[in-house]
């Protein structure tokens, strides 16, 4: 297939930039019902996983989740990037201890007063901080790249599919770029600028809540994106 009919292929994506040009950030700011689903999809497993991190049981973790992003909803307009250190996920991050210790507080009022003596010593004995206040830098790294993953997912419908494919495949699958130009039927270089569009995408979409991790110097091993 010819590089001319590839680059054509920009125009058959023409839809995608229907809605997208604000990014989530604003979209919260402008309180978007869309917007605040896709926040959920984006950051709700990571909540459900540090509240997970804390021992509790699936249906206390999703509990806690819900309450998280109920604060989220109420308090996103106490969220301020006033310093270059300050991250929507340290906000996020402090929001879930908080609410991971209210509620073994919670459960440990409802044990003491079913009363027994296992029950007390099980609750009495759990410290209520089980969360610490910041994250093991290799863990952050991970929930980052799972994040990332799972926006790009989430923008699948905004572009071409082979657009698209052709960054998933070299980035997320960590397929070689020749080996997916084969597969698609695209040059080399059509599968740079794919990957190129749509993680510029990632990045407007999510500008100001995280940093998405950049392409290398090698094309072939875009940083952050290794299974």
């Amino acid at each position: 297939m010819s590089d001319a009919r590839e680059s054509n292929s920009h125009s058959d994506d023409s839809h995608e930039r229907d809605s997208t040009s604000v990014t989530l950030l604003g979209r919260l700011k402008s309180n978007d019902p869309a917007a605040w689903e896709r926040l959920s999809q984006l950051y709700g497993p990571m909540v459900y996983a540090w509240a997970r991190r804390a021992n509790l049981q699936p249906e206390d973790a999703a509990d806690v989740t819900q309450t998280v992003f109920q604060a989220v909803f109420t308090g996103f307009h106490r969220f301020r990037k006033e310093h270059p250190g300050d991250r929507f996920r340290d906000w996020l991050w402090t929001i879930t201890r908080h609410r991971v210790i209210d509620h073994v507080r919670k459960l440990r009022s409802a044990a003491i007063g079913m009363g027994g003596s296992t029950a007390q010593m099980q609750w009495q004995q759990l410290p209520e901080d089980l969360l610490p206040e910041e994250v093991a830098p290799a863990i952050e790294v991970s929930e980052t790249t799972q994040l990332v993953r799972r926006a790009l997912e989430l923008v699948r419908s905004e572009f071409e599919l082979r657009t698209w494919q052709a960054c998933w495949k070299t980035t997320v699958e960590g397929l070689a770029v020749a080996d997916v130009a084969a597969e698609l039927q695209m040059s080399t270089g059509a599968i740079y600028v794919a990957r190129s569009r749509v993680l510029k995408r990632i990045r407007e979409e999510l500008e100001g809540l995280v940093q998405v991790p950049a392409d290398s110097s090698d094309p072939e091993k875009p940083s952050g994106f290794n299974p």
